[in-house]
């Protein structure tokens, strides 16, 4: 899979799904009116193809991307165990992956804590297991948009 076809499958899949693309990293938000504030919008998902926040996958490889997803803690767990601590002074979690491999899902390096997965270059088998990752993902999305409605 790449970039292209995993962005066309979110839009094509999920409804009301707006995405912004800023610096070559794309985010995927559940905003059906897209009336929500930039700075109020939490993404489910993002698609990131360079070093510029974090370098432990090593983005700046030819052709490597990370495809990022929120999902909700009991899935982390039933991946990995308990999140990890929050990253320490190099900024990166300690979960004892490698996170520059290809094509397995990973704790995402940054934001494991907060339960974040990723996997770089999924294959289209890989893919398939990812699937439900970003069903969750954006039903979490859609949750939280609808509480944050009902309090408005």
């Amino acid at each position: 899979m790449d970039e292209t076809a995993i962005t066309q499958y979110i839009t094509d899949t999920f409804d009301g799904v707006d995405l912004t693309v800023a610096d070559g990293d794309t985010f995927y938000f559940y905003d059906p009116d897209r009336t929500d504030a930039l700075d109020r919008r939490l993404p489910f998902a993002t698609l990131v193809t360079d070093d510029r926040y974090e370098q432990a996958s090593e983005l700046h490889r030819p052709s490597v991307f990370r495809l990022n997803i929120g999902v909700g803690k009991e899935t982390y767990r039933s991946l990995f165990g308990p999140q990890p601590a929050p990253p320490g002074a190099t900024g990166i979690v300690d979960t004892g992956h490698d996170f520059t491999a290809l094509d397995q899902i990973l704790p995402h390096p940054v934001y494991a804590p907060m339960s974040w997965v990723c996997v770089l270059n999924p294959s289209a088998a890989t893919f398939e297991t990812v699937r439900p990752l970003l069903a969750e993902a954006y039903n979490l999305a859609v949750d939280r948009y609808v509480r944050r409605r009902a309090r408005a």
